[in-house]
């Protein structure tokens, strides 16, 4: 391959002149939640958005976001809204770094508010309430991704 800072395994692996290895795709958003049922009904929605799903059980997404700059993150809280809380540093630390508070983050919740009136971390953009369909979700993505 000859494209700067490509490889040829990982065609869009930026490895020049960094410290470490980052894929760069915008178009990829991070699904995240303990249920794989889900995930999946979250991943067909994103794709609606024209969006590449990446779907991680919130243990495994740490290493993931490390690893990709990604247009959206959609997390599922889970029944308190605490199952992705272990991954609120890595993602405020991602914000930082992108001087844009960028990716944007948007939480499932069993709850209605917004992010203030629930009392959940700041890098939270927006809350879409359980439970999830493309009405409610798509019209958010589409909304965050666009700004």
């Amino acid at each position: 391959m000859s494209s700067e800072g490509e490889t040829a395994k990982h065609p869009n692996l930026v490895s020049q002149d960094s410290s470490a290895e980052t894929i760069r795709n915008p178009s990829q958003a991070l699904v995240v939640g303990k249920s794989p049922i889900n995930r999946v009904v979250v991943s067909k929605i994103v794709e609606r958005s024209g969006l590449r799903p990446i779907s991680e059980s919130p243990d495994m997404a740490a290493k993931t976001l490390r690893s990709l700059v990604l247009g959206v993150i959609v997390l599922d809280g889970g029944a308190d809204n605490k199952d992705c809380d272990n991954l609120m540093s890595g993602i405020e630390t991602l914000r930082r770094a992108s001087g844009k508070s960028l990716p944007p983050v948007i939480l499932l919740s069993t709850k209605t508010g917004t992010p203030e009136s629930l009392g959940l971390s700041s890098v939270i953009d927006a809350v879409v309430a359980k439970p999830i369909t493309p009405e409610r979700l798509q019209p958010v993505i589409d909304r965050l991704i666009s700004r």
